[in-house]
């Protein structure tokens, strides 16, 4: 039998990942295949940096926790294709999160309104939800 954990352990463990991270963590959407790792080098273009809010995360309730406020950069910073994206700390450099991103029904952690991204075009981050394991 796989480890089973209450939702209140859960809760608590997604609630500790915000607080690791900080306030005002910055994220970078990128082209191509994640790192293997957050301690590898970044990998691909960067298409956008944006300052997410300094309560970025809502509280976590049923074992999952989305994101908070509103996600968006008012003109990307390169073009290409989003593929990727990498959660830091707010000095920008330590990173704590990375995973896919897609348009809704793509199957990625990260939901974007369009992975086709040109210089100066704005863009949102339309879904973005933790859900804990040992449910």
């Amino acid at each position: 039998m796989p480890l089973q954990l209450s939702v209140a352990v859960r809760n608590a463990l997604l609630d500790a990942m915000e607080t690791a991270v900080g306030a005002s963590p910055v994220l970078k959407v990128r082209t191509g295949a994640a790192p293997a790792n957050c301690a590898a080098a970044d990998a691909g273009t960067l298409l956008a940096t944006l300052p997410l809010p300094a309560d970025w995360m809502a509280a976590a309730a049923a074992g999952s926790k989305a994101k908070s406020g509103t996600w968006e950069d008012t003109s990307a910073d390169a073009a290409g294709t989003a593929a990727h994206f990498r959660v830091y700390a707010n000095d920008g450099t330590t990173c704590h999160y990375q995973g896919t991103v897609t348009i809704t029904g793509g199957g990625g952690d990260m939901i974007v309104d369009n992975v086709s991204f040109a210089v100066g075009q704005a863009f949102s981050i339309t879904a973005f939800t933790l859900t804990a394991p040992g449910a």
